[in-house]
């Protein structure tokens, strides 16, 4: 039952929407402002003829725990399943033999003996690359996340300083950074670098499983989330821009939409940093122009439709093409012949805004180089996604820019995936920051915390 207390919640994505939850299983009457005529934020899906298409390829690992209590709490675990035991085939097609398949896959041993086999028959490295690859890895499990220095520092050169290869860079080490942190090792903060790569492959054998949904996005993070969120009282509206918010002089909150004043006991803003840094009123933080040194960083996806099955595989990643990573959206959109094939390609600013007749050109022989059967298929449709602003760029130095849940105005917190989460930009580090402005909000309101909201930090 709510107690009366009011908060407005500015911001329908993962972040909004998990702020939104927990704030009403805690007894709080909460208003879901989004402008979009959805929700979901950058997770979404929308329809293209007979096909409800992912603006993007969108997966998550077992280690993320906050993801997946959102997955059950809007009861869509079970769309988005886990693999029993990670194993990703890394097809390399630049090596002078021809195209060459590897594995990445763990056995059910200890950390880290559990990535061992696969480390020593990976046939993209030599072996000397793989030893040094593993020495590397001992090095890197024992940085202290928690040292400043390491935001500093780029993962690029540490790299090196650490005996990696160029070759051992791009076949491992931005196999799996690049998809996770959206920049090359070089480019990359060595905390965040450091904290994937810590987490998701040296914590518990299990950590890097990836899991991904089976349905359209749009079918978790908007239907089942919406459903979940009448559920628990929440009132939801969308296509409803905040043009302004002012604290009143009784400590309460005025929220401006299009014919609307919202008058509301505490604010969470959930949305990105520049339209945070639009609405912040006065004295809400010592800098707020720290919120626009934080940049942006865009994401392109290729979707590609055959007449025929062309993959076998759910996913693979792909070495020696511009191709990064390759999944079979086939029976998630609803197309019921042929095979719908969608490129993930991050770091994309050098193509973000190439035309489509550019990168069909591109893209349809990179494909059929890295897909045999992909020579003779006819291509059915071809299109792209472009998310110019997809993630922050966790370049060196984004931590100290990154603010908390709490801010200097009383009642007014922050969320998204680009707050200080300790996380790169994933649907996890959106999942915790929403934890983490109800977490704030409830302390203030003198509410206590649902005990099933924290249950994944006992599973982390």
């Amino acid at each position: 039952m709510s107690d009366g207390r009011h908060t407005v919640v500015v911001g329908g994505g993962l972040a909004g929407i998990t702020a939104a939850l927990a704030l009403a299983d805690a007894g709080v009457r909460v208003t879901l402002l989004e402008g979009r005529p959805r929700l979901g934020g950058l997770a979404f899906s929308f329809r293209r003829g007979d096909l409800t298409v992912d603006n993007g390829q969108h997966v998550y690992l077992r280690c993320c725990t906050a993801y997946r209590w959102f997955l059950d709490r809007i009861g869509g675990a079970a769309l988005a399943p886990l693999q029993n035991r990670l194993d990703v085939p890394v097809v390399d097609v630049a090596r002078p033999a021809g195209r060459r398949l590897g594995r990445l896959r763990r056995d059910a041993l200890p950390v880290p003996l559990h990535l061992g086999r696969s480390l020593a028959t990976y046939p993209h490295l030599s072996l000397a690359e793989r030893a040094r690859v593993g020495r590397a890895a001992l090095a890197l499990k024992g940085l202290d996340l928690a040292d400043p220095a390491l935001d500093a520092q780029d993962f690029g050169s540490w790299l090196t300083a650490h005996g990696q290869s160029a070759r051992a860079v791009e076949a491992l080490w931005d196999l799996v950074g690049v998809a996770t942190l959206n920049a090359v090792a070089g480019e990359a903060s060595l905390a965040l670098a450091a904290m994937v790569f810590k987490t998701g492959l040296l914590s518990d054998p299990g950590a890097a499983d990836i899991g991904w949904a089976h349905v359209p996005l749009g079918d978790l993070h908007d239907g089942l989330a919406r459903r979940a969120l009448d559920s628990a009282g929440v009132r939801t509206e969308v296509r409803t821009r905040v043009t302004s918010l002012s604290p009143e002089g009784d400590g309460r909150w005025s929220v401006r939409v299009p014919g609307e004043t919202l008058t509301a006991d505490a604010v969470v803003l959930a949305v990105p940093q520049g339209e945070t840094h639009d609405l912040l009123p006065a004295g809400a933080l010592d800098d707020p122009g720290r919120l626009k040194e934080i940049g942006t960083a865009p994401i392109l996806n290729v979707h590609v439709v055959y007449d025929r099955k062309v993959l076998d595989a759910p996913f693979l990643a792909a070495l020696g093409t511009p191709v990064q990573w390759v999944f079979d959206r086939t029976d998630a959109s609803g197309l019921c012949e042929g095979q719908y094939l969608a490129l993930s390609q991050s770091t994309a600013q050098d193509e973000i805004d190439t035309p489509v007749a550019a990168l069909r050109a591109r893209y349809l022989p990179e494909l059929e180089r890295l897909l045999p059967r992909a020579r003779g298929a006819e291509v059915r449709d071809f299109f792209v996604t472009r998310e110019r602003h997809a993630t922050f760029a966790p370049a060196p130095g984004v931590g100290r820019l990154r603010p908390g849940a709490r801010t200097e105005a009383p009642g007014l917190y922050l969320a998204g995936a680009w707050t200080a989460t300790g996380w790169p930009a994933t649907m996890e580090s959106a999942v915790r920051s929403g934890v983490n402005a109800a977490d704030a909000a409830l302390g203030a309101l003198g509410r206590p915390r649902p005990h099933r909201l924290f249950a994944f930090e006992e599973a982390a």
